[in-house]
């Protein structure tokens, strides 16, 4: 018996069928789509009467049209001009049209987009408004997916600036016209996405954060300032995590088209090749440079200013705590990184520096990150005495105590000058404590200052290399403000080798001491056979510290023929003042020169480099001098990290005690991993991995009404054949198996 098909269901056969036939050939059917046109135009014009009709059968055939002419429409161009427009005309009354023709409307618009029909611009100025001001949540989401999907495939293969700038400019307005709602959110959500995914790296983009840190609506300003604080880290996250997506196992592949030797594995063995080939050219490919957004900040200290001022200052502001720690965590990071000058935040944070205070370990690492070396030591002494005076003590939990003394650790660290000797001598003593955490803190604390101010440390407490340093005059007194001046380390090294290098040449030769050697020639040959000249002039590398030793051409002060210690050298030279002063000096300027002439005149070259890296070794100038170094090392510390409340906490979790369940759980923990064999260990992995077991492992799991016909079958076999298989896998023996491993 014959199912009756409704009317409903053979229009819709027709028109799928329609559409085939059109897409192949357009000419030849244009008469039917005009006739399915003209139908559009006439449902058109009775939806516009009442678009808040209900889902009616007009309703539903005027979906299905549009669907079928979205298809069509770069088949038709001519008969489908103002189309687009009607689209974009009926989808202003999405309030009040019924869902399904809504999304209909805004795939036919995406499809349009697809097909070149509109551009990307028309569509984003479509889509963006009603974005902001739809209530439907479905419809707020489906158009937030579709702008962002075509932002990506429009910047896929080229950068569009053009579209880029056009729509960050839809996006700036939309939060400098309204800064009182919740509009400008979808211009964080939309940009933060775009960052993200690295499709906008621009100045702009960070423009657009930055308006919105200064809204006044507290979403807003939220979104805003996470930017800041997590933008760079979600992008990371995001890159990591599509390279893993994109990743191709061509071993898989080649072991699949081994097996199954079809044309199919083969043609998907090539693509595979040719996707890994293309990842890896644009791996290598060169790119600019990926700045974070703090970096891309156009006048940091205005807009840490203003931020400060206008969210956490402002006694009319109405924000929550968190809000304002994220903006003073905002703030900090701007201070800290570009070093800027915002005085009344240190004073702001003073009085929240109670442990009784809620977040306080948040606000501690606020003000360690707010502090660098031009923060005067005057503003930061107080707030350190207070930490030292309401976390440090006697009385304190030992948890509250390290908190404390990290958190003056981690400003000292910044900006040693803040720290006077009596109050250091007094927290250095509390590496005695029983407790572990506060134990490790104040070692910390004591490290740190035998490394940049050993001078207000006792004697002591003060370690070996420091004290040395400090009696050699290598250690110096630090004052506020005040700029090291960087060079490379040995440098002075490489020059006395140098100079040994060319009298040398000159004794060889016959010349006079002071005839000229062709540098250039010399340095040509550094650079086409430096590895050869290296390796051979490597066994001179110590020759230096003769040139020290005989000290013909250098001239040395009087007092330091003697045999005096350098205190008490220096000492003397500063009582007596006479030309031997005189001549020091002008030693050690005639020497800077010539160090710093090496630097910026001379081009080093791979030998060079190499002798550097020698002459670094053989003179020990990196045990000599760690101090140096870690303190370097020190003051660049964080400068682009963030401090976090878990930093601060820190050493007070070595004093907390586990629990009984958690103690328990950590052993059963660690015996999971401890007693998994190495048999189990590579299965796991293989089948993370998606591989597949070996033949001979299936064949042991094979199903054993499976394998009955194989089994008869051997019964079966003549003499002759079984004299074949035996046969075959003696020689098979003798070769080593199958695979011939019998060397």
């Amino acid at each position: 018996m014959k199912r009756k098909v409704g009317a409903l269901e053979k229009v819709d056969a027709d028109l799928t069928n329609l559409q085939y036939k059109a897409r192949r050939d357009p000419p030849s059917y244009e008469e039917d789509f005009r006739r399915q046109y003209s139908q559009y135009e006439a449902l058109r014009d009775l939806l516009l009467t009442n678009p808040s009709s209900s889902a009616d059968t007009g309703v539903v055939r005027f979906t299905e049209l549009v669907d079928f002419i979205a298809h069509l429409a770069e088949s038709y161009p001519n008969i489908t001009a103002k189309f687009p427009d009607d689209l974009i005309h009926i989808l202003s009354y999405h309030a009040e049209l019924e869902s399904d023709l809504r999304d209909k409307i805004v795939s036919a618009l995406v499809l349009l987009r697809n097909n070149h029909v509109i551009d990307s611009s028309t569509l984003l100025n479509t889509l963006i408004p009603i974005l902001v001001v739809t209530p439907s949540k479905s419809l707020r989401a489906l158009l937030f997916q579709k702008i962002v999907s075509d932002l990506r495939s429009a910047n896929s293969k080229a950068t569009q600036h053009r579209l880029n700038r056009t729509i960050q400019t839809v996006l700036f307005n939309l939060l400098t016209s309204d800064r009182e709602t919740t509009k400008g959110l979808w211009s964080v959500k939309i940009t933060r996405e775009m960052w993200k995914r690295q499709i906008w790296t621009d100045a702009k983009a960070v423009d657009i954060m930055k308006e919105a840190c200064l809204s006044d609506n507290e979403k807003v300003i939220t979104g805003g300032v996470r930017f800041f604080l997590g933008g760079d880290r979600e992008r990371e996250e995001a890159a990591d995590e599509s390279s893993d997506e994109e990743g191709v196992d061509l071993n898989k592949l080649r072991h699949q088209a081994g097996i199954n030797k079809k044309g199919k594995k083969e043609r998907e063995l090539k693509r595979a090749a040719a996707t890994v080939k293309r990842k890896e050219r644009k791996k290598n490919a060169p790119h600019p440079l990926n700045f974070s957004a703090l970096h891309l900040l156009h006048d940091p200290q205005g807009f840490a200013e203003t931020l400060f001022s206008r969210h956490v200052q402002n006694s009319k502001s109405k924000l929550s705590l968190n809000a304002k720690l994220a903006i003073l965590n905002l703030v900090s990071r701007l201070v800290g990184l570009h070093k800027l000058t915002v005085m009344s935040l240190y004073s702001y944070l003073l009085k929240y520096l109670t442990p009784r205070q809620a977040s306080v370990t948040s606000f501690l690492a606020i003000l360690a990150q707010a502090t660098h070396d031009l923060v005067p030591p005057d503003v930061l002494e107080p707030l350190i005495q207070k930490i030292a005076n309401e976390f440090v003590s006697e009385a304190s939990a030992s948890e509250v105590a390290a908190a404390g003394l990290n958190a003056i650790r981690e400003i000292c660290s910044r900006q040693p000058l803040a720290m006077n000797d009596v109050l250091l001598q007094d927290l250095v003593q509390y590496r005695k404590s029983k407790d572990k955490g506060v134990q490790m803190a104040a070692r910390g604390l004591l490290s740190l200052y035998r490394e940049v101010g050993a001078e207000l440390l006792k004697k002591r407490d003060r370690g070996k290399d420091a004290t040395i340093s400090l009696r050699a005059g290598e250690m110096k007194e630090r004052r506020y403000g005040e700029a090291a001046i960087g060079q490379i380390e040995g440098i002075d090294l490489l020059e006395k080798w140098k100079e040994e290098e060319r009298r040398k040449k000159r004794e060889a030769a016959g010349l006079p001491p002071d005839a000229a050697i062709d540098e250039e020639e010399h340095a040509a040959d550094d650079w086409k056979n430096w590895e050869v000249g290296s390796d051979d002039d490597s066994d001179s590398s110590g020759g230096w510290i003769d040139v020290e030793q005989d000290g013909d051409d250098i001239n040395i002060s009087d007092s330091e023929d003697g045999k005096e210690p350098p205190p008490k050298k220096a000492k003397l030279s500063s009582e007596t003042p006479g030309p031997t002063d005189d001549a020091e000096k002008e030693n050690k300027e005639a020497e800077a020169k010539k160090i710093s002439k090496l630097l910026t005149s001379t081009i080093l070259t791979p030998a060079d480099l190499k002798q550097l890296k020698a002459l670094q070794e053989s003179s020990a100038i990196r045990s000599q001098m760690p101090s140096s170094k870690r303190a370097a090392l020190l003051a660049a510390r964080h400068t682009d990290d963030a401090i976090t409340a878990e930093t601060i906490e820190a050493a007070g979790l070595l004093s907390k005690k586990t629990s009984k369940e958690e103690k328990i759980a950590m052993a059963k923990a660690d015996r999971d991993d401890k007693h998994q064999s190495t048999t189990a260990k590579r299965k796991e992995k293989k089948m993370s991995e998606g591989k597949s077991t070996t033949n001979k492992e299936k064949a042991r799991k094979k199903n054993f009404l499976m394998t009955l016909g194989k089994a008869k079958g051997k019964n079966k076999r003549s003499l002759v054949d079984v004299r074949k298989s035996l046969r075959g896998h003696v020689e098979r023996q003798k070769k080593g198996g199958r695979r011939g491993n019998r060397g």
